[in-house]
C-alpha cells in the first residue's frame, strides 16, 4: 500500500490536475465551447486516473486490516457516496450550490460575450462591405481620371507643337524689333550728343563772353599787375578749357564709389607717407597725427569754400544767356562736373597751410614748414571738391576732442586704451553722407583725455608762436613773413572739428 501511495505522489498527477484547472479557469472566457469541453474531459480523465489509484490503495488497505477492519468507515462513508452517484457528502452541499450559481453566472456572461462578439463581427462585416464599395468607386474614379489624363496629354501635345511654332515666329519677330530699336537708340544717342554739343557750345560762348567782360574790367582797373600779385589773388572766374565729355557721362553712383575709394586710398597710403615724413622732424607721434588730422579738416573746409565760389561764378555766367527746358542749377552742376580741372587747387592748399600756421592745437619745428605735406593737402582738396558735386554731397563729420567715443563713427587706433570712454584726439575724420557713415574715422582713446587736453592747451597758449609762410610759392624769408593772412579766432570749431 505504501509503495502504491509513493508511486501516486511521484507521478505528480495531482499537480498536473491542479495546473490544468488553474489554466482552464484563466482561459475559460477566451476559449470556445468545444475547447472548454475538451479541457473538462482532460481533467475528468486525470481525475479518473487518480480515483483508480485511490481505489487500488483503498482495496489494499482494507486487505491489510483483515476481515473486520474498516467496516465502519466503508459503511458510513463509501457506501453512501456510491449510492448518491459520486455526489458530494452532506457537508459539501453548500459548495455544490455555490458552484452551480457560479457556473450559471459564467454561462450567462459567456452568452453575453458571445452575443457582443457576434454583434461586433456583423458590424465589422458591414464596414468591410462599405469599404469595399467605396474602394470600387475610387477605382472607377481613378480609371476615369486616367482616361481624362491621357486625353489631356494628347491635346497638350498637339497644343505644344502649335505653341512651339508660334514661339519660333515670335522670337524671329522679337529679334527684328530689337534690331530696329537698337538702330533707333543709336540715332537718338547721336541726336542727344548733337544737342548736348550745341548746348555746350552755347554755354562756352556765354562763359567766354563773361570772361571777356571781367578781364576787360580788370585790365582797366589794374595798372601794372605782376605775376606774383596775380597768383596771390583769387582764381580767375572761368578759364577757357575744352569739355571732357567722358566725365559728364559718369553716373552719380559711379563717381560716388570712385571718390569713396580715393578717400580710402588717401587714408591707407598718402596719410602714412606724410606721417613717415613728419616723423623724421617730430618725435611726438601724437603731434604728427594731430597735424595730419587738422590738414584733412582744413582741406575739406577750403575745398567747400572754393566750390561755393566756383558755383556762384558759373551760375552768374550761365544766367546771362541761358535758354532751355533744363534748370539753371542742373546746367551749373553739369558744367562743374565736366570742368573740375578748372578748380584752382593750389589756392586752396595755400589757405590750408595758412590756417594750420595759426592753429592753436598743433606746433612745428622752426626749421621746417607745413609745405612738406602739400601733396597730401592737394589730394584731399581735390577729393573734397569732387565730393561736393555728388547728390547728396559727402562731407566729414563734426568732431571735438574729449567727446564720448562712438563706435558707429570711429574705430580705435592700436595704441588706444580700449576701456577709455573719451576721445583723446582724432587721427582721421569720418566721411558722412547726410547722417549715414560711409567711412569710419580713427581716434585715440585714453583715460583722463579731457584733463590732459586742457592742460596741453594752457601750456601751448603760454608758449611763444612763430610766424610761418602762408603759401608754397613764397620761398624768400622776408617775403614769406609779409604775405597777408586771415584773422581767425581759436574757437572749438577750429580746434579739431570740421565746419558743417
Amino acid at each position: 500500500m505504501a509503495e502504491s501511495l509513493r508511486r501516486l505522489i511521484s507521478s505528480e498527477t495531482c499537480g498536473v490536475l491542479q495546473e490544468k484547472l488553474e489554466r482552464w479557469y484563466k482561459d475559460y472566457h477566451i476559449n470556445s465551447c468545444d475547447q472548454n469541453l475538451n479541457r473538462c474531459c482532460e481533467i475528468m480523465e486525470l481525475s479518473a486516473k487518480i480515483q483508480g489509484h485511490l481505489f487500488s490503495i483503498f482495496n489494499q488497505t482494507a486487505r491489510e486490516g483483515g476481515h473486520y477492519a474498516g467496516v465502519e468507515t466503508i459503511k458510513s462513508r463509501l457506501l453512501p457516496w456510491l449510492g448518491t452517484c459520486f455526489s458530494s457528502p452532506a457537508p459539501g452541499r453548500p459548495f455544490e450550490t455555490s458552484f452551480s450559481k457560479e457556473s450559471h453566472e459564467k454561462e450567462r456572461q459567456l452568452r453575453e460575450l458571445a452575443n457582443s462578439r457576434n454583434h461586433e463581427i456583423l458590424q465589422l462585416e458591414r464596414e468591410l462591405n462599405s469599404t469595399r464599395l467605396q474602394l470600387s468607386l475610387v477605382q472607377q474614379d481613378l480609371e476615369e481620371a486616367q482616361l481624362a489624363l491621357e486625353d489631356t496629354k494628347t491635346k497638350s501635345a498637339t497644343t505644344l507643337l502649335a505653341a512651339e511654332d508660334e514661339i519660333v515666329q515670335l522670337k524671329t519677330d522679337l529679334k527684328a524689333y530689337q534690331a530696329k530699336e537698337e538702330c533707333a537708340l543709336r540715332s537718338l544717342e547721336k541726336l542727344s550728343d548733337y544737342e548736348q554739343q550745341v548746348q555746350t557750345l552755347k554755354d562756352e560762348i556765354a562763359i567766354l563772353g563773361a570772361q571777356k567782360s571781367v578781364l576787360q574790367s580788370r585790365l582797366a582797373r589794374s595798372r601794372s599787375p605782376s605775376p606774383r600779385s596775380i597768383r596771390s589773388r583769387s582764381p580767375s572766374p572761368l578759364p577757357i578749357k575744352s569739355i571732357s565729355p567722358g566725365r559728364s557721362r559718369l553716373t552719380n553712383t559711379s563717381r560716388h564709389a570712385h571718390l569713396v575709394e580715393r578717400f580710402r586710398d588717401i587714408y591707407a597710403q598718402a596719410r602714412l607717407d606724410a606721417q613717415t615724413l613728419l616723423r623724421s622732424y617730430i618725435d611726438d607721434l601724437e603731434m604728427v597725427q594731430r597735424i595730419i588730422y587738422v590738414a584733412a579738416v582744413e582741406s575739406f573746409h577750403a575745398a567747400k569754400k572754393a566750390f561755393r565760389q566756383f558755383k556762384m561764378r558759373v551760375r552768374k555766367a550761365l544766367s546771362l544767356s541761358f535758354s532751355g527746358t533744363e534748370s539753371v542749377e542742373d546746367r551749373v552742376m553739369d558744367y562743374i562736373i565736366r570742368q573740375e580741372d578748372l578748380y584752382d587747387v593750389q589756392y586752396s592748399v595755400n589757405e590750408v597751410i595758412n590756417a594750420m600756421n595759426i592753429h592753436p592745437r598743433i606746433s612745428f619745428p622752426p626749421e621746417v614748414d607745413f609745405i612738406m605735406i602739400s601733396s597730401l593737402i592737394r589730394e584731399l582738396c581735390r577729393v573734397a571738391f569732387s565730393m561736393q558735386t555728388l547728390d547728396p554731397p559727402l562731407d566729414i563729420s563734426f568732431a571735438t576732442e574729449g567727446e564720448l567715443f562712438n563706435e558707429y563713427k570711429y574705430r580705435r587706433s592700436f595704441d588706444s586704451d580700449f576701456t577709455a570712454p573719451l576721445v583723446a584726439y582724432h587721427v582721421w575724420p569720418t566721411l558722412m553722407e547726410n547722417d549715414s557713415v560711409i567711412v569710419k574715422g580713427e581716434v585715440v582713446t585714453r583715460r583722463g583725455a579731457l584733463w590732459s587736453h586742457r592742460s596741453r592747451s594752457r601750456s601751448r597758449g603760454r608758449s611763444q608762436t612763430r610766424s610761418r609762410s602762408l603759401s608754397p610759392l613764397s620761398h624768400g624769408a622776408d617775403h614769406s613773413r609779409h604775405l597777408p593772412s586771415r584773422s581767425r579766432s581759436p574757437s572749438p570749431l577750429r580746434s579739431g572739428s570740421p565746419r558743417l
